[in-house]
């Protein structure tokens, strides 16, 4: 099974062509493969590209955990790269279709910067899910096992739990991500990200994903939470998202629809050997 790693920003995947993949590859199956002791390692498996009636590609996006991304900005922007460099795009835009809406992409600067249109923004409780009336999610109260605070939700296509704070931390992130990812409010589960407002044209986060854990660097989480910037007044509409990984940048017009813009690079390429999955015989 031949392989093709990327990383953006330290948030690693591997392209899977559908052509190396014999059946359905089985939720063990793709934690063995994402695993960083027992695997290959990564943060989740972009299988494609696949046939679509509606775009140029499809792609599925997996987490290391086994469950299925409706929306990877970062995934999006390896697959584009990986599209880019087996020469089945050029510079002209395209477009791919994800579980969470199609996408228009474009190569920029010969394959290392990519942009992607993550579509837009929204913090309307019936389509990210939250639970309760519906209502646009801003700036409520949450409760995390008896502590009160105050958090945003949005979707990218993928839910978003976003915590403004004074000054994020690694720390804090590890201790209360798990419990937002499971949170009761959230019936499809929740990313997380904690926001820290720089000035109006940067923000620090730190993230916690839906599926994979602490990752240095998100696409959707970054899109999400620029967007949460602007919703509450904090910033302006260009915005330069800092994380662990590094920074990408994301652009919004009046009905935030998020333009992003951001880094790939090649890793390696492999074989994934039948013995990785010896415990099935």
């Amino acid at each position: 099974m031949n392989y093709f790693k990327y990383h953006a920003l330290g948030n690693d995947y591997l392209v899977l062509p559908p052509t190396e993949v014999e059946g359905e590859l089985t939720e063990k199956q793709i934690q063995q493969i994402c695993h960083r002791n027992f695997g290959v390692g990564s943060d989740g498996i972009l299988l494609g590209p696949l046939p679509s009636e509606s775009c140029d590609f499809k792609l599925r996006i997996l987490n290391p955990d086994g469950s299925e991304a409706e929306k990877s900005g970062n995934g999006l922007r390896i697959f584009v790269r990986y599209l880019w460099d087996q020469k089945l795009v050029g510079e002209e835009e395209f477009r791919i279709e994800t579980l969470g809406g199609n996408v228009s992409c474009k190569v920029l600067d010969g394959g290392a910067m990519v942009r992607v249109e993550m579509g837009r923004v929204s913090f309307d409780s019936r389509v990210i899910p939250v639970n309760g009336d519906a209502r646009e999610v801003v700036d409520e109260e949450i409760d995390i096992n008896g502590r009160k605070d105050r958090y945003t939700a949005a979707t990218v296509g993928n839910p978003h739990c976003v915590l403004l704070r004074d000054q994020v931390s690694e720390a804090e992130c590890l201790e209360l991500g798990p419990q937002l990812e499971v949170h009761p409010l959230f019936p499809n589960r929740t990313n997380v990200q904690f926001l820290q407002v720089l000035d109006r044209k940067n923000i620090q986060i730190e993230i916690w994903e839906r599926g994979a854990g602490y990752t240095l660097a998100s696409g959707s989480s970054s899109s999400a939470a620029a967007a949460t910037a602007v919703k509450l007044g904090l910033c302006d509409q260009d915005i330069t998202v800092h994380m662990p990984g590094g920074t990408l940048t994301l652009e919004f017009n009046d009905d935030f629809e998020a333009i992003m813009t951001g880094p790939v690079t090649a890793v390696n390429t492999g074989i994934i050997l039948p013995e990785l999955f010896s415990w099935e015989s």
